[in-house]
């Protein structure tokens, strides 16, 4: 697939996850196969007032590439010039979130927020992609709630103020994160436009993506939570959608090494202190169908050093 100037390889990107898809697992996913990753948002007012953090969340290492950095707001010239600050990063990408659910997103406007104001969408598309000279790409829900599902008019607006590609997720800001997804509203989408279009939701394993690929007909597909404690997952999917062959699983020495990857890695980039403490949810992750589980989530979540974690390793080890 191509967003403008610029070819993905492989069948799926990782979704931006807010305090979950940081630069180490962003690189953990690319390394297992995913072929587009996506920064965690950013603020653009964060960046407006100099914010420290918000800078730093745009950082991306030589290993992420294709990524994008996403941005967040309300107002268009505020979000064009985080644009423009964002590319001493060197993304690839510019992508917009107006599909973001939480309360503090979206309860400041900004997020899913924003479809409820299609042409306030429109200019904030516009005064971005007129920022910068990549592509800029906006990040969708179906709507705000059930009563009103418009992602095929935000779409088509945002393509209309120079969007490259558009992704949408098949639930309303309402539903969060809960079932049923509406596969229903990507393929109008994707049906609507004549930019790439990206599906997004409920995919965890290689069937899962095959059926968002040929129910919705979306040039891409998008992996979010399917991810988490499984970034493996981009290599099954990858397998399946070119060669047809299912792939076995890790063994439990390969996600035990993962593990290791993985949270050493997060504290490469944020130190020991912090990167322990937020290391705990995403072992939780992995812990998700090991014997003993309950008792290894509470290991995990009184983790303070790499230590801490080798001792989680041997004792996951010795009850499996």
């Amino acid at each position: 697939m191509k967003i403008g100037n610029l070819t993905l390889e492989g069948f799926a990107a990782l979704a931006p996850m807010a305090g979950v898809a940081d630069r180490a697992f962003r690189e953990l996913c690319m390394s297992f196969g995913a072929g587009y990753c996506v920064s965690e948002m950013v603020s653009s007012k964060g960046i407006a007032y100099h914010s420290k953090k918000s800078a730093e969340l745009m950082e991306i290492s030589p290993m992420e590439h294709p990524c994008a950095v996403q941005i967040f707001g309300t107002e268009p010239e505020t979000m064009a010039d985080a644009a423009r600050f964002s590319l001493q990063y060197r993304p690839d990408v510019i992508d917009i979130n107006m599909g973001c659910p939480a309360p503090k997103i979206a309860g400041g406007g900004s997020g899913a927020a924003l479809m409820k104001d299609p042409a306030l969408c429109g200019r904030i598309v516009k005064a971005v992609s007129d920022a910068v000279d990549i592509p800029v790409t906006v990040k969708i829900r179906s709507g705000f709630d059930g009563e009103h599902i418009n992602a095929v008019e935000v779409a088509r607006i945002a393509e209309d103020n120079g969007a490259a590609a558009i992704t949408v997720h098949g639930r309303t800001r309402e539903q969060f994160y809960a079932p049923p997804v509406n596969y229903d509203i990507i393929r109008d989408v994707k049906r609507a436009v004549q930019i790439p279009v990206i599906g997004n939701g409920d995919v965890a394993d290689a069937l899962s993506a095959k059926h968002l690929y040929e129910y919705t007909g979306v040039d891409y597909i998008m992996i979010g939570r399917g991810a988490l404690g499984n970034p493996w997952v981009f290599r099954e999917v990858n397998a399946y959608l070119s060669e047809g062959r299912l792939l076995p699983k890790p063994d439990l020495d390969e996600k035990l090494d993962v593990l290791s990857r993985h949270i050493t890695g997060v504290v490469e980039y944020k130190g020991e202190r912090v990167g322990m403490r937020e290391a705990r949810k995403h072992t939780a992750y992995y812990l998700k169908g090991f014997k003993n589980a309950a008792k290894l989530r509470n290991l995990a979540f009184s983790m303070e050093t790499l230590d801490d974690l080798k001792r989680l390793i041997d004792a996951i080890r010795t009850s499996t």
